[in-house]
């Protein structure tokens, strides 16, 4: 530990020259960021941004048939999409004509490759035809589906619904409105500041700085996707975490900064004073949520990475804004900071924490550790039953609400064709150089047998070749729906049994493709790298924590803690989503396997956002231990100086993620549950009963740390304040003496 022999370090480094400057010149600094909001929102009006979804995986199966299709066919690769017509009486065989003309038109429009003939159903009234397109048509915009809206009139003129499915529907989904969610998250906030603390304009600031964050981000989030794709959930992703975060970081400086002013310090002393400290314990848990979300690159997959940038410079941008706006704030609001107010003003507990209720129940911790330890680890256990048995898929469109044309022409043709005809799987054969028409024949006569004999195919078309004659294609109609267990196992009998049987000494190779194989085999990469992305975000969070704090058990702790609580918000979703345990309340009325990469999105941003609450609690104490060296006064002081604002901040933060279960996408409905509930169990059983429970069992060696890497470790710890009020860094913080 810090001794007295350490000379004291007054508070003239980076961060509090920072935080003073921006205090100073506190209007300077908030129109540079009304500039930088400005002109992030202008360029991504701009440059037009896009979001599509993109499940293709270099190299694979699924990618490789596409690409020869895309060569050999043209006009039949790409991606497709349904054009769905029916009617609720009669027939449609007395609208043809104009069901051929509007197929004709959506035919004759930019981007599109070709449109199938109309097939349709035994009762008459549903047809749909097969359309290929050379781009993802979402990317094209909203006039794009303006036009093909004009191109089925015909049908629709005549009574005909027209609905679209396929890359088609995505297209056309309405986006989500997600003000309403951020309107109800920033009212619980403001909620929950004024009762916790009291103050008007200290409840307003956290969330004023982070709204403008969050604008901040999401147009630079909009310029970068103009240039590159990124998914659809991505902005959705972005304004989520973005606002959760900068409303936390914000929250953090303002109570510490409350408190100073509450004791006579100077308010722009104590803007700088709070940012050298709390200021700077928020730029290590930003750039860990950073380090966690940029490591699904590891992933090898660019649609996960991506989704990972997109957070990235959410929670950057909130983090900036934070040390920078925030500041400036307190600057404007010198010692009237608590002037309005709704009941008498309150911010931190006394550091000694001697008289409140955190403290005392820090002590009865403190007590029976080992209890309060084994029932935390078997509460979180109980609730992370359910991920035994998560089940890895595809969200279909069937799950999508009625009122979406791309469920609807989901629901048309189950009616009219069953349930598989809405994941048809393409089957591409490569002809070996020379081969004879006759020789073709045969084998496609051989390969369409197969098929047709494999369980779990409902139908299977004649094998074509192209006109090139390099290919034969054919098209599978499994017996059962996309999301399917049993279509899964088709794919992969397909891919490695029949295939292969039915080529055998052909010489030719086959290839399971389409949009079905497609996201299944993303599907499977996606789970075969998640130990990988768990390896990794741990490895370099432990490796940031070891810095920060100077002891490889708090690091180690940390990580193993946050594993039970990822586990238990897996459990969650698992009984919500999977097991259909009050999903119907969350507008899921059906069971759905757990979208693909959801579980690896969850894991790196849990970690990333567990590691928040753990570096604001082990500030605090650390600051307690390098001033007194006693473990377990330095734990109860921590905890009862900390309990309350993390306490608010882990329910605001819930609520705005759970503020997005409004959405109508089921995938955001899930991270905003798995989001909402491990920040809750992170606040409550890991902070307030776990992590003080193993400090207490641990006692010194907490603060453990071999001399040489003492040495080795750079210095990123948070500057802990001395008696005077200035920080004060002792040059062996991690090591007691």
């Amino acid at each position: 530990m810090g001794t007295a022999d350490d000379p004291p370090q007054t508070a003239q480094g980076s961060m509090y020259r920072m935080g003073r400057f921006c205090a100073s010149h506190a209007w300077v600094v908030l129109v540079v960021w009304l500039a930088l909001l400005a002109g992030a929102t202008i360029a991504d009006r701009a440059v037009g941004s896009s979001y599509s979804d993109d499940f293709s995986l270099p190299g694979s199966s699924a990618q490789q048939g596409g690409a020869l299709l895309k060569q050999h066919a043209p006009s039949s690769g790409g991606q497709s999409g349904q054009l769905v017509f029916t009617v609720s009486t009669g027939s449609l065989t007395q609208h043809s004509s104009q069901i051929t003309s509007s197929a004709q038109n959506v035919g004759r429009l930019p981007h599109v490759l070709s449109v199938g003939d109309p097939t349709t159903s035994k009762d008459g009234r549903t047809s749909y035809a097969v359309v290929h397109f050379d781009v993802n048509p979402a990317t094209l915009g909203s006039s794009y589906v303006r036009s093909v809206d004009d191109a089925v009139a015909p049908a629709r003129s005549v009574g005909v619904h027209v609905d679209y499915g396929g890359v088609l529907g995505q297209a056309a989904r309405p986006e989500n409105a997600h003000l309403t969610s951020e309107l109800i998250g920033i009212g619980v906030a403001i909620l929950v500041l004024l009762i916790g603390f009291g103050s008007v304009y200290a409840a307003g600031l956290p969330i004023v700085t982070a709204a403008i964050g969050v604008a901040t981000g999401l147009g630079l989030l909009g310029v970068v996707a103009a240039a590159t794709e990124f998914a659809s959930v991505s902005p959705t992703l972005a304004v989520m975490i973005g606002l959760g975060v900068g409303i936390d970081y914000g929250l953090f400086l303002t109570t510490r900064h409350r408190q100073h002013v509450m004791d006579g310090m100077d308010p722009v002393e104590s803007a700088g004073l709070t940012t050298a400290t709390s200021g700077r314990a928020v730029l290590i848990a930003g750039v860990t949520v950073v380090i966690a979300m940029l490591g699904l690159f590891a992933s090898g997959i660019t649609f996960i990475g991506k989704l990972g940038a997109a957070a990235s410079i959410a929670v950057a941008v909130a983090a900036a804004a934070s040390v920078t706006l925030v500041p400036a704030m307190f600057g404007l609001a010198g010692r009237s900071i608590d002037r309005l107010r709704v009941r008498a003003p309150s911010a931190e507990s006394d550091v000694t924490g001697a008289e409140t209720v955190w403290h005392r129940y820090a002590v009865h911790v403190e007590r029976r550790p080992w209890i309060y330890l084994v029932s935390g680890l078997a509460f979180l256990t109980i609730i992370a039953i359910p991920v035994l048995s998560m089940t890895i898929g595809h969200v279909d469109e069937g799950a999508d609400p009625s009122s979406y044309t791309d469920a609807r022409a989901y629901d048309a043709i189950s009616r009219g064709f069953g349930v598989g005809a809405n994941g048809p799987v393409a089957i591409v054969v490569q002809l070996p150089s020379g081969t004879s028409t006759t020789s073709a024949q045969q084998l496609g006569s051989t390969l369409q047998k197969d098929l047709a004999s494999t369980h779990g195919v409902a139908s299977v078309t004649t094998p074509q070749p192209t006109s090139d004659g390099k290919l034969l294609v054919a098209n599978v109609i499994p017996t059962t729906s996309p999301q399917d267990a049993k279509t899964d196992a088709l794919i992969k009998t397909l891919r490695d049994t029949t295939l292969p049987s039915a080529l055998a000494g052909s010489k030719s190779t086959g290839y399971v493709t389409g949009t079905l194989a497609g996201n299944l085999e993303f599907r499977d990469q996606v789970a075969a790298r998640l130990p990988v992305i768990i390896a990794v975000v741990v490895a370099a969070s432990f490796v940031l924590l070891l810095a920060s704090f100077r002891s490889p058990m708090l690091a180690l702790k940390a990580a193993f803690a946050n594993l039970f609580s990822i586990a238990a918000a897996y459990g969650v979703v698992v009984a919500v989503f999977q097991w259909g345990w009050g999903g119907s309340l969350l507008g899921v009325h059906e069971k759905v396997p757990i979208e693909s990469y959801v579980p690896m999105m969850m894991f790196a941003i849990v970690f990333g956002l567990s590691m928040d609450y753990e570096v604001f609690l082990l500030s605090r104490i650390r600051e307690r231990w390098v001033a007194t060296g006693e473990n377990g006064r330095s734990v109860a002081d921590g905890m009862a100086v900390t309990a309350k604002v993390i306490t608010c901040a882990a329910l605001i933060m819930a609520s705005v993620f759970f503020s997005f279960l409004l959405s109508t996408n089921v995938v955001i409905k899930m991270l905003a549950l798995g989001l909402g509930v491990s920040v809750l169990l992170d606040a409550s059983v890991i902070r307030l009963i776990i992590v003080p429970a193993t400090m207490f069992l641990l006692g010194r060696s907490n603060w453990w740390l071999p001399a040489w890497l003492d040495r080795a470790l750079p210095h990123l710890e948070p500057e802990p304040e001395t008696e005077s009020g200035h920080p004060r860094v002792p040059r062996h913080a991690g090591r007691p003496s």
